[in-house]
């Protein structure tokens, strides 16, 4: 038996999320289907997080283990032929040891979340970007975001659906930077809870058109209540970019 480690790009559109489920389909579907094909096997391919539907990810890693005998350059080039025309990339495949997990052996995960701030419609990005017409202070959104950075209970910011033992999780950063019209927010934290990313970024947004100061984005954090969430930000503009493994 081989662990091959996969880098995985995908557009989430056409997707219910990263994870297999009965009412729809999903990435991880997609590429055990593919595996299957390949090699006549169906093991279950595990990823470094879990995605929503409408989510995308420019390098979500996963691993897969196979028994039968195969490169790892030619497992992602048949990989790749299998998915095709699912919008899944298989970016990089390499060999890794038969204890390395994909999920329990992460120490960092790392999202960005797209907005495009203009009042024209959006064309090769829409269902890639969030639209927002009115003008955005991308300067009070980054100074209110730093309220966020930290340890705290993020019960706020959690979906109800959220699965995770504990709503306490530490945010290690949460950047928000403006090219043009694009605005680029970036988390980065050991791990999410369901929704965190989309749910602060929701309330950041807030803040950006003057409905929300930074102290309004401090306390709906203190108050650890998820009724005081000013706004939960559409998938479409949200990308899974980094899972960080030690050395």
């Amino acid at each position: 038996m081989t662990r091959f480690r996969l880098t995985v790009e995908f557009d989430g559109r056409p997707f219910m999320g990263w994870q297999r489920q009965a009412h729809g389909p999903s990435v991880q579907q997609a590429i055990e289907e593919a595996v299957t094909a390949i090699t006549g096997e169906s093991p279950p391919v595990h990823a470094a997080g879990r995605t929503d539907a409408g989510v995308h990810a420019r390098a979500m890693v996963a691993h897969v283990d196979v028994d039968r005998p195969i490169a790892a350059f030619r497992l992602g080039e048949a990989l790749n032929a299998h998915l095709r025309p699912a919008p899944v990339s298989i970016l990089a495949v390499q060999e890794v040891a038969d204890d390395w997990h994909a999920r329990f052996s992460c120490i960092g995960r790392r999202y960005i979340y797209r907005i495009v701030n203009r009042r024209a419609p959006l064309t090769f990005e829409r269902g890639l970007a969030w639209q927002l017409a009115n003008p955005l202070d991308d300067h009070a959104m980054h100074a209110a975001a730093q309220a966020l950075v930290g340890r705290h209970d993020f019960t706020t910011f959690r979906s109800a659906h959220c699965q995770a033992e504990s709503p306490v999780k530490t945010l290690d950063r949460l950047d928000v930077r403006r090219a043009g019209d694009a605005i680029e927010i970036e988390a980065a934290a050991r791990s999410f809870l369901h929704h965190q990313v989309r749910s602060m970024v929701g309330c950041l947004a807030l803040v950006g058109q003057g409905r929300w100061s930074r102290d309004d984005l401090a306390d709906a954090l203190a108050s650890a209540d998820r009724s005081r969430l000013g706004l939960n930000a559409p998938p479409d503009g949200l990308y899974f970019v980094e899972a960080v493994y030690p050395d």
